[in-house]
């Protein structure tokens, strides 16, 4: 009876944790609706005539994206600033192609929504002109029933999608979301990390769409480099895949001097809060020296992973039959780049965003060294 008490507890818990986080989002998000609503009524009076004749703007705090939407009819425009304002966009609208064109050439959009039939200057027109001006700008033609062909057509010249009059604002809000899903699935793609080979020195300075291979320098399966010195003793650490996949560590417990290790044996630990990441060994040895400083300041780990972050010294006890497990120079660039791929697809099946990263996972699948003979 007891144990089912407990049960049924912690069932009303569950229950009730998850009634108060859909009643606070709530919340969260009527709050957010009724500053939207002010901004709404406020900025559509504002005077932007310096701009654009016809210009209207509405910017509403931590937007999703800014819109430019030009038509010659004012009650389309008013039903795109009213749905997605809401929505949390910054919209700015105008009535002709001229005015919309400026604007583009002055300030950043991520979307321009154009009517297809204008006097002056047409849709297809704005879609060729805003292309050319600014290729990055994503263009949707808006359009009638008895113009979809012609809609349809402008994808040629560069238009991302078209959206059709009338449409409920549902249907408006719906289709802005898909836009910016797929506009920011798209940037991602593009946005690929670029991997240096460098000086040890050089990896402090690199930006954070920037990975560093140490040059001179073996890596080995499980993101641990290992450099070998001039007396044959390697030094070793972690490399900066890793380093950029945890952001942060508290801690950095290092082995002790004399202790021997095997190839894929636990060498260091990295932890932060209660998560702990066990790096592995790249080589069979006795280790000689620690990096103290780093025990104190693991902070060095993050900051200068080839120089001032290394973990400790090894005398490898059979260098020339385990070297051949690690790689070297641009077999690492390649390697990187497969492994990036494969950090952003966990990131994708986690939910969890560009960043983040969940440790236990992370060790499973980037950290632990495969059995000797599976080394390529």
């Amino acid at each position: 009876m007891t144990a089912l008490l407990v049960v049924l507890m912690f069932l009303a818990f569950i229950g009730l944790d998850a009634l108060v986080r859909v009643a606070a989002r709530r919340i969260q998000e009527t709050r957010e609706r009724k500053e939207r609503e002010a901004v709404l009524e406020s900025s559509v009076r504002l005077d932007f005539t310096h701009e654009a004749k016809t210009l209207k703007r509405v910017e509403v705090p931590s937007a999703r994206a800014r819109i430019l939407a030009v038509d010659d009819e004012p009650v389309i425009l008013d039903s795109f600033r009213k749905i997605l304002v809401l929505d949390g966009f910054n919209v700015d609208t105008v009535e002709n192609g001229p005015e919309a064109l400026g604007l583009v050439q002055r300030r950043d959009y991520d979307f321009v929504f154009t009517d297809l039939k204008m006097p002056d200057m047409d849709g297809v027109e704005v879609v060729k002109a805003v292309k050319h001006l600014r290729p990055d700008v994503d263009v949707v033609v808006i359009t009638g029933y008895g113009t979809i062909e012609s809609a349809v057509q402008t994808m040629q010249y560069g238009a991302t999608d078209y959206v059709q009059k009338p449409f409920t604002a549902e249907e408006l809000s719906e289709f802005a979301k898909k836009l910016l899903i797929k506009r920011q699935a798209r940037l991602d793609a593009q946005r690929q990390p670029t991997v240096l080979v460098v000086t040890p020195a050089l990896a402090e300075t690199a930006a954070a769409n920037e990975y560093c291979v140490p040059g001179g320098a073996f890596v080995s399966p499980g993101h641990v480099w290992a450099r070998i010195e001039p007396g044959g003793q390697v030094r070793i650490g972690l490399d900066d895949f890793a380093r950029k996949a945890l952001g942060s560590v508290d801690r950095l417990e290092l082995p002790e001097r004399g202790r021997a290790v095997k190839r894929g044996d636990p060498l260091f630990v990295a932890s932060r809060g209660e998560r702990r990441l066990r790096f592995c060994s790249p080589l069979a040895g006795r280790v000689l020296h620690v990096n103290d400083e780093l025990a104190r300041d693991p902070a060095r780990a993050m900051e200068s992973p080839y120089d001032r972050g290394w973990a400790c010294v090894l005398e490898p006890s059979d260098l020339a039959a385990e070297l051949p497990g690690l790689r070297i120079g641009r077999p690492v660039v390649d390697w990187y780049q497969q492994e990036i791929g494969r950090l952003r697809e966990a990131w994708s099946r986690a939910g969890q965003r560009a960043g983040e990263v969940d440790w236990e996972t992370f060790e499973k699948e980037f950290l632990a060294l495969p059995a000797a003979a599976d080394v390529r």
